[in-house]
């Protein structure tokens, strides 16, 4: 008999394993992922923590919502690849330690952060995106492949380019209120079983109907 899929297995497809839940796979404790959000990488799946968060030294996280799928290559640059600029040179001498890390350290604890990176439930993420540090994507957002996303994205919007711009919005402002409302990546998951063939392929005053 069919059940339902558990978010506790690495590999949800047990004969594929290009395909890896995140959430039962990743160890540091700076990535906070949500249920079911996948990653997916014909080499080099289960190796996401060290190829695709680049640059984590900082106390900022990187926190991924529920129910979000992740297309090979998709990186996240944290902010501990920023480089000062407000003084004369952009070098980071302290990584060097010695003596410039003596003289210098607390000038490079003292640099400016834009915080967490947050990515919201329901998000798919294209083919080799980047998203550059402290940026925040609403739920429901597109990302499409080879963008670099260097601002937030609203919910529900579709973004596209180097930089990333929104193209459009998958919906009106009141639909997304009312999804937002909704937020049905927060059911139980038995409900989520129950009413799926809405949530893939209905309306959001469908949606609402069950909701």
């Amino acid at each position: 008999m069919s059940v339902i899929p558990s978010p506790d297995n690495v590999y949800p497809l047990p004969d594929i394993a290009r395909t890896v839940q995140l959430r039962p796979l990743v160890k540091n404790p700076q990535i906070v992922v949500g249920e079911y959000t996948y990653y997916d990488d014909p080499l080099h799946a289960t190796e996401f923590e060290q190829r695709n968060v680049l640059y984590n030294f900082g106390r900022e996280k990187l926190v991924i919502g529920r129910y979000c799928a992740l297309a090979e290559g998709v990186r996240f640059i944290m902010s501990g690849a920023n480089h000062r600029m407000d003084g004369v040179s952009t070098f980071p001498f302290t990584i060097f330690g010695g003596l410039w890390g003596e003289r210098a350290l607390d000038i490079e604890l003292g640099a400016p952060t834009r915080g967490d990176t947050v990515v919201g439930n329901d998000v798919w993420i294209g083919y080799q995106a980047l998203i550059m540090p402290g940026v925040r994507i609403g739920n429901g957002a597109i990302i499409a492949a080879g963008s670099v996303v260097v601002s937030d994205v609203p919910a529900y919007g579709i973004v596209g380019g180097n930089p990333a711009q929104v193209l459009r919005r998958r919906y009106s402002d009141s639909d997304v209120e009312l999804l937002e409302e909704i937020a049905w990546w927060d059911w139980p998951v038995e409900k989520i079983t129950e009413h799926l063939r809405v949530i893939m392929a209905g309306t959001p005053a469908e949606l609402a109907a069950l909701a």
